[in-house]
């Protein structure tokens, strides 16, 4: 490529970054860090070509700028995890939302095939299911309580096992995007078939009205986070299927980067979860008004954390 071509292709966004260069007070470190990547991949095509030319000049400042900028903007200690959720993960959830949205459809969807298929096939749930939990929750329904798994283990060893065992599934939701985003796609699609299958089998059994309100005590954050990771996940495949601008690995870099970034910021919302389906969901027979107050908040913190709270900050220009 010509070095005239070079620089009318590239112009505008340099211009772009260098003014965000001069404000670096008010640009986020995934701004700062999605520049930098650009600026020195601009900078090595440059080295190469045109060694001597101004504008390799040029980009090597405007990169030493940026660099700059991340370091002297980088914050540690307390101020630093304060700034990871209050600003960094809802950036990522304004900047994912099309993963985001593809993941929520394809949990519903499969949701709605797991009710079909159960009403429409009667092996279906012990095929999802099993045996030994299909034969398990009937008899705790007979005993008058279809929940009373949730009240088989203490309460301490079996936050900690819920907690752990949640935000590993986050990971690996995460991990099956590197499969071109189809791992992750079927990972939550057999989830949602799971939730189906066992609300229409709960409903089979005239226990629906009792086991979903407690269930829902904890899948309420519970599921939303599984839906986010898949999200997550999404982004994570689609760094590697369509690179835009940025070489390939590049582009994976970035993308398991924020991918990583937006599980981590689900780790307190899977051990809200998992405390309450330790300590709480176990007391099945609490009082309803108790119950729409636990999910009622539940689905206000993801809703306003996770949706309204990044538009807000996007609308004030504060990511």
């Amino acid at each position: 490529m010509r070095e005239a071509q070079f620089i009318k292709r590239n112009k505008p966004r340099w211009e772009e970054f260098e003014a965000v260069a001069k404000s670096q007070q008010t640009a986020s470190p995934d701004k700062l860090a999605d520049l930098f990547i650009q600026i020195t991949n601009d900078l090595s095509f440059a080295q190469t070509q045109y060694p001597k030319s101004r504008v390799t000049q040029y980009l090597n400042g405007l990169a030493t700028k940026i660099h700059l900028g991340i370091y002297k903007n980088k914050r540690e200690g307390a101020s630093r995890f304060v700034t990871f959720w209050k600003y960094e993960v809802p950036a990522l959830m304004v900047e994912a939302r099309k993963p985001m949205l593809y993941s929520f459809i394809i949990f519903f969807v499969a949701i709605i095939m797991g009710i079909v298929s159960t009403l429409n096939d009667d092996t279906f749930v012990r095929l999802i299911l099993g045996d030994g939990y299909v034969n398990m929750t009937q008899e705790n329904i007979r005993k008058g309580d279809p929940t009373a798994v949730y009240g088989n283990m203490d309460q301490f060893p079996m936050f900690l096992y819920i907690s752990l065992n949640n935000i590993m599934v986050s990971f690996r939701v995460v991990i099956y995007g590197l499969f071109a985003t189809v791992g992750c796609g079927f990972y939550l699609f057999y989830n949602g078939i799971m939730v189906g299958t066992f609300m229409t089998f709960m409903g089979s059994e005239g226990s629906l009205a009792q086991a979903l309100p407690v269930i829902m005590l904890h899948g309420t954050i519970e599921l939303t986070s599984i839906a986010i990771a898949g999200g997550a996940g999404f982004m994570l495949g689609n760094s590697l299927l369509f690179p835009r601008t940025y070489p390939r690995l590049t582009s994976f870099r970035l993308g398991a980067y924020k991918a990583t970034k937006l599980v981590v910021g689900l780790v307190p919302f899977f051990i809200i979860a998992g405390f309450i389906e330790s300590y709480v969901t176990r007391y099945s027979f609490m009082h309803w008004s108790l119950k729409v107050a636990i999910v009622g908040g539940s689905a206000i913190l993801m809703i306003w954390y996770f949706i309204l709270y990044p538009i807000k900050l996007k609308r004030d220009g504060r990511i």
